[in-house]
């Protein structure tokens, strides 16, 4: 039976780099192969999925919701790539545990685990509850050297937990971070912006 994979990992820890490395290896064998991503993802253009290394490909699927990925003639692709999974709904997961059974095509999908809010996107939980194989794509702290598990979010240059959960950007805005340096420029953050609330009512 063909597996369903979720790779994870925190910002900037080379996920698409992976996904389109993965991709290249099966193209240089002359496979076929569906590169796939949310159709809400316009950071580096609607069609492409681009690593922060510079390297990209054309995705060969946008995704808006299950029915995007019905009616699809499968015959022949040996892989299907999706990048950006946290931002797809629970029923598109679903959807890709139906093909990776009635089609026999690995997927593999490359996401965020948590938001900038350290809870789970939709997309993210139904891959922990349906995947066959989790890994994790390991980086390393912006401010130390420990494991990266959170994605510190920063607006104007100050750091924040408030705001949409879906707000797209890249190394401008969001840090990978261990949980220490994550608690503590959030606390400075809300330390910084009581100092200014208490300044303006005085």
């Amino acid at each position: 039976m063909a597996k369903l994979y979720f790779r994870y990992g925190t910002v900037g820890s080379a996920k698409t780099l992976n996904l389109l490395a993965v991709g290249h290896n099966y193209r240089s064998q002359g496979k076929k192969i569906l590169l796939m991503k949310p159709d809400l993802d316009v950071r580096f253009g609607k069609d492409r999925i681009k690593s922060r290394a510079g390297l990209e490909m054309q995705a060969d699927l946008l995704i808006v919701n299950e029915k995007s990925l019905q009616g699809i003639d499968y015959t022949g692709v040996s892989c299907i790539l999706v990048d950006e999974a946290q931002f797809l709904p629970a029923k598109v997961i679903d959807e890709f545990r139906r093909i990776t059974l009635d089609w026999e095509i690995p997927i593999i999908c490359y996401g965020l685990r948590t938001d900038f809010k350290s809870h789970l996107f939709e997309g993210t939980m139904r891959l922990m509850e349906l995947a066959d194989s989790i890994e994790e794509v390991k980086a390393t702290c912006y401010y130390c050297n420990r494991k990266s598990i959170m994605n510190l979010k920063h607006v104007d240059g100050q750091a924040t937990n408030e705001g949409p959960i879906v707000d797209l950007g890249a190394e401008e805005k969001y840090f990978p971070t261990c949980y220490h340096c994550y608690r503590r420029e959030i606390d400075k953050a809300l330390l910084f912006k009581l100092q200014g609330m208490k300044a303006c009512s005085e």
